[in-house]
């Protein structure tokens, strides 16, 4: 992913990849239970004031939000297929943007502009009383991404067992990692294979 990924792209990417492939051709969410939910936050210091500890309507919220998340990269990644992990109980698109919104709007931001002397300005959304609430703060991001020109890269990775998504970064590029483009390409290679063998054995 290029560090030129703005910190919003970032979150609500992070944010989708917390339902992933475990390994074992099945599907892993990182965030079962508060302590996940913790783990991941502290692994994205900028998201909410240090020290957080998640507790269970905390988890509840991201967990909502993330389905929302989830639904609008699905319909981000038209006429493509959306991951298979969650293709079959996407939260319809009406439902998930009201709750992005209502999500957003518990916190009011202020707007702090940083214009460092040898750098392009940053725009900083600035929680205006300082109190941060995790799930608002992840909407403000998915809202800024989706409406943002880096929704445009978004796929899905449709490799075998992989449930990702991604931001497409050369014209080329179809799976979200090489190994993913492997693992594709030995699948492809089987499934030319055994055509002409069942075609015999029939």
């Amino acid at each position: 992913m290029q560090d030129s990924l703005s910190r919003d792209a970032r979150l609500a990417l992070d944010l989708a990849l917390t339902i992933r492939h475990d390994g074992h051709g099945g599907v892993a969410d990182d965030l079962t239970d508060p302590a996940g939910l913790t783990a991941w936050v502290q692994a994205h210091p900028d998201t909410v004031a240090p020290g957080f500890t998640a507790g269970d309507a905390e988890l509840a919220a991201v967990r909502e939000l993330r389905a929302a998340v989830r639904a609008l990269f699905a319909r981000a990644v038209r006429p493509g297929a959306p991951s298979p992990a969650d293709a079959a109980r996407l939260m319809p698109v009406p439902d998930a943007v009201d709750l992005l919104n209502t999500a957003a709007a518990r916190t009011p931001t202020v707007l702090v502009l940083h214009w460092a002397e040898d750098a392009e300005p940053v725009v900083e959304h600035r929680v205006s009383d300082g109190e941060d609430d995790l799930a608002a703060v992840l909407a403000r991001a998915a809202i800024s991404f989706l409406a943002g020109p880096d929704r445009n890269r978004l796929r899905a990775c449709h490799a075998p067992r992989c449930v990702r998504y991604f931001l497409k970064e050369h014209p080329r590029q179809e799976w979200c990692k090489p190994a993913c483009g492997n693992r594709a390409r030995v699948a492809r290679h089987h499934e030319r294979h055994r055509k002409p063998a069942d075609s015999l054995g029939q």
